[in-house]
């Protein structure tokens, strides 16, 4: 009884907890802090996130918002270059960064005593970078390198960047990410300044924390490394809108690989109202149910029952800034053609739109996916990114746990519905790789890069 009182007594304190966890400030000059507090191991992670990718770039310097971020590295008057990375380490800590479309990001992950050191040496770099015009020369050829290795040389990731430019006339997602090369060729360390000197400023930026830290204490620290940076007006963002596609699109790619490869691109939408927005969540859905485990639909009927592909897959991503594409992907086996694979996974799109799913597998669907949301809470790191990600987007990292009540939500006449809505040919853009004899070459390892 006196358990059972304790509880009811501490029930109101901890929801309150949870309901507060995140806590949340914005310093004057603009930028928000996010702090999500998780005290079951002595570490912390240290994130912050610029409102800035590639989707913001203009036609002749695309890559510049991946170039800076390799140039954030090299240094500023009070730390030399390459010093950041070594002082992390030091700290016993692991740190990277990643540009996307959408936009660019720096973390660490470090003993939670090492936070305020993280803080300044991000704070530093976030006002007085070092543009070396010698360190650009070095660097930009790092990023030509990597361009040459992850898509010049890799037939699957130049299908994949030639279809999206033909499958996105106006959006900025035509450009890859990494940029063209004739555009890194013709780079210049100014190109970088600029970019630097227009959206690396407090108020396009916010800062991600989560671990064994105290959210208060966080908040105060921010304000000794962070609140004395001035805020500058931002450089307008001119929305391009996509327009409507009225008919397939196909590209074919020729290039030395052992096999063909197969994508198939459909225009979809993406969240942009957690609340109201249904057809994202439906869509997620379909793709766990076709792709989402080893008894899914793809794997199951495509590869082991009628051999028609050595892999099928899907992929969508439900959160961007930008438009949305679902990709059905994967490579005939031997004996079979692209135009065998591309009937198959046609079939089982219409197989749906037909017959709908069952209870049992969208039962099973549904736990694979709400599981792996959140297996996300187990890892400090992951809790950061999923906060990130979704602020990134113009959604509120609030609403995360309405999105995973709206993922549960969904039925198998929501899944049925999005099958008949969105997988028609005047939204779609077909990419073929044709596979070219090998030219004898050595192929370029696929070793990891730092960025």
């Amino acid at each position: 009884m006196r358990l059972q009182l304790l509880i009811v007594l501490l029930c109101p304190w901890l929801l309150g907890t949870a309901l507060a966890n995140p806590y949340e400030t914005t310093l004057a000059n603009g930028l928000r802090i996010i702090v999500k507090e998780d005290h079951r191991a002595p570490t912390a992670v240290h994130m912050v996130w610029y409102r800035i990718g590639s989707m913001d770039e203009v036609d002749g310097t695309s890559g510049v918002a991946h170039v800076l971020e390799h140039m954030m590295f090299k240094g500023t008057p009070s730390v030399g270059p390459g010093e950041f990375s070594k002082r992390v380490a030091a700290a016993g800590g692991r740190d990277n960064a990643f540009t996307s479309r959408d936009y660019t990001a720096y973390f660490q992950q470090i003993p939670k005593e090492r936070l305020e050191e993280m803080m300044q040496l991000e704070a530093d770099r976030m006002y007085h970078l070092n543009l070396d015009a010698q360190e650009f020369a070095q660097e930009i050829k790092v990023v030509m390198e990597e361009r040459r290795m992850r898509t010049d040389d890799n037939p699957q990731s130049k299908l994949f960047e030639q279809m999206n430019a033909v499958g996105f006339l106006a959006h900025p997602y035509r450009r890859p990410i990494i940029g063209w090369m004739s555009d890194l060729e013709n780079m210049t360390a100014a190109d970088t300044r600029a970019w630097y000197e227009a959206w690396y400023v407090p108020n396009n930026a916010y800062l991600v924390i989560s671990g064994d830290v105290d959210h208060k204490e966080v908040f105060a620290l921010a304000q000794k490394h962070y609140g004395s940076l001035a805020e500058r007006p931002l450089p307008p963002r001119r929305a391009t809108a996509e327009p409507l596609q009225e008919g397939p699109r196909h590209i074919a790619v020729k290039a030395p690989a052992e096999l063909p490869v197969l994508i198939m691109g459909y225009k979809v939408p993406v969240l942009r109202d957690i609340d109201k927005d249904s057809d994202p969540y439906a869509l997620q859905m379909l793709a766990a149910i076709l792709d989402g485990h080893d008894a899914a639909r793809f794997n199951k009927k495509l590869v082991r029952e009628d051999k028609v592909a050595l892999s099928a897959g899907i992929d969508y991503d439900a959160i961007a800034r930008g438009p949305g594409m679902l990709y059905l992907h994967g490579t005939p086996s031997a004996g079979k053609t692209v135009a065998d694979l591309e009937a198959a996974l046609r079939a089982e799109i219409e197989r749906v739109r037909r017959d709908g799913v069952s209870a049992a597998e969208l039962k099973r669907a549904k736990a694979q996916l709400v599981a792996s949301e959140v297996y996300k809470l187990d890892s400090v790191f992951g809790q950061a990114m999923e906060i990130g990600q979704i602020e990134s987007a113009g959604l509120s990292h609030r609403q995360i746990d309405r999105m995973r009540e709206k993922l549960q939500a969904v039925s198998a006449a929501d899944v049925q519905a999005v099958a008949s809505k969105y997988f028609n040919d005047d939204a779609l853009t077909i990419g073929v790789l044709d596979p070219q004899p090998l030219d004898g070459k050595p192929r370029r390892p696929a070793f990891p890069t730092r960025h």
